[in-house]
């Protein structure tokens, strides 16, 4: 078969669980499920670090962020760690990247492996965004979605029909501060929009430093809600409506940014057709990680419960993958090289010898893989950063239960503070608990569930050669520059 082209989309802190091809009780996105339909959607996709830089380098290496060395947002990319564009440029593919890239501001740690790159410096803004390219910095004027769209579809328009080419179209949306397009005015008006069930949850039983995060839908700010709150909801007596009225103005915006994602996806979905290279094109829509969308009380990301921890995945290759296609294997944000690589026919062994990943191109194929690992191990390194206050964490994931240890060390990892916490266990049973309500670690009736996982997850550390936390002693890691 020659070689597929690539089309790589990915938004940044999209829920899975706001795309209607996931069930969404609260938007649409009828070109995201067109993807799903006529190709595959994965039900078991996560992340291994769930905030903007790190998930990023771990998508574009195969590695965890102890390797590629990008552990928080204010980490740098390692740029001696090879990426999966950089292999397939190699391998003669046209490459072009447009969007958010939020692994450095350095020049080594500028996008490496393109033909074409236009960035936004750090996050980037939503209206008249400044964007770095080969050519230096410019305003480039218009909507974030819009802008990334235009250079993308240009891309396509100019590249080299003889040539494969690998397409990497990031979106900044539906990222804070959540500033939509004002043509999607009128839709998910605040007051119409479904709270979820766990909104709710009075996180008893939780560790302490989890009840203590600073992500509560009460500390969204006013540039969040952009509207003026009522001065009847002031006070602490009024603190479950005022989060109410807060949850139905983030998530208005929130999913009127989403809504232009998903238009952009259909107008690439578009051109390919136009062009007439849809059959052997490979399209993925994905997230940098999942998102709390009021679940839980919450808003943001960083924690491992599974809103957070989810990434969507949706992804079409008419020529390779039986439409309909439902992969319910574990997978992690680490195999996505892997697969790309083995789609465009390359030895993934030797070109990403660093890998940790494993593709996962099979199961697209509708084939069983016995051997598949059912488990994702997870490390969150940016403790208790000035704003969010999230612990440092680590754990496994399987389809039974979910081991979390909140170790609480920044162990001098960029953005996290020198304040050491005690630390503290969760454990939760995902059959008879699936949305994570009720913390077991302390219950006997679990104690061989807990010993099970903790063992699990020593053991997954040492095949990842990520260190356990061993007390205040534990070696600080050596990291690049902080931006």
């Amino acid at each position: 078969m020659t070689r597929p082209n690539i089309v790589f989309i990915l938004s940044d802190d999209h829920a899975a669980h706001s795309i209607s091809a996931y069930g969404s009780r609260v938007n649409t996105t009828p070109h995201m499920d067109r993807l799903a339909a006529e190709g595959a959607i994965t039900d078991a996709l996560y992340c291994t670090n769930s905030i903007c830089t790190p998930s990023r380098a771990s998508i574009l290496t195969g590695t965890y962020s102890h390797v590629n060395r990008a552990c928080s947002i204010y980490s740098e990319f390692d740029y001696r760690v090879p990426t999966f564009p950089e292999v397939m440029q190699e391998a003669g593919y046209q490459a072009a990247l447009y969007g958010k890239w939020h692994l450095g501001r350095s020049e080594q740690s500028r996008p490496r492996g393109f033909d074409d790159w236009l960035i936004y410096p750090d996050q980037g803004h939503y209206w008249d965004a400044e964007m770095t390219g080969p050519d230096g910095e410019a305003v480039r004027p218009g909507y974030a979605t819009d802008v990334v769209t235009e250079h993308s579809l240009r891309f396509l328009e100019e590249r080299d029909p003889e040539r494969p080419f690998c397409l990497l179209v990031h979106h900044k949306a539906p990222h804070r501060p959540w500033d939509p397009h004002p043509r999607y005015e009128g839709m998910y008006e605040a007051g119409t929009i479904p709270e979820p069930e766990t909104m709710d949850d009075p996180h008893e039983g939780r560790a302490q430093v989890v009840r203590e995060v600073r992500m509560q839908l009460d500390d969204l700010r006013p540039r969040d809600v952009k509207d003026e709150m009522p001065a009847e909801l002031e006070g602490e007596e009024h603190r479950r409506e005022r989060a109410a009225w807060k949850y139905q103005r983030y998530m208005r915006d929130y999913l009127r940014c989403v809504q232009a994602v998903d238009d952009s996806v259909g107008q690439i979905l578009d051109r390919l057709e136009a062009d007439g290279i849809a059959e052997n094109t490979l399209v993925i829509y994905t997230s940098d990680q999942g998102f709390f969308l009021g679940d839980h009380g919450w808003f943001d990301k960083r924690l491992m419960l599974d809103e957070s921890l989810t990434m969507p995945m949706l992804l079409r290759w008419p020529a390779r993958i039986p439409a309909g296609t439902r992969v319910t294997d574990t997978l992690s944000n680490i195999d996505i090289a892997a697969t790309l690589l083995e789609a465009a026919g390359v030895d993934v062994a030797s070109a990403l010898p660093d890998q940790q990943g494993r593709s996962f191109l099979r199961q697209l194929g509708g084939e069983q893989v016995e051997d598949w690992r059912q488990a994702v191990y997870y490390r969150y390194w940016e403790h208790d950063d000035p704003e969010h206050h999230a612990p440092a964490h680590y754990g496994v994931r399987t389809p039974e239960l979910k081991y979390i240890r909140y170790y609480n060390d920044g162990l001098g990892s960029p953005g996290s503070s020198d304040r050491i916490m005690p630390i503290e266990d969760e454990l939760y049973d995902l059959v008879a608990d699936p949305r994570e309500m009720t913390n077991v670690a302390a219950d006997p009736a679990y104690a061989a569930q807990l010993a099970r996982m903790q063992e699990l997850t020593a053991a997954l550390q040492a095949e990842y050669g990520d260190a356990p936390y061993e007390g205040p002693d534990t070696p600080r890691m050596e990291w690049p520059t902080v931006r």
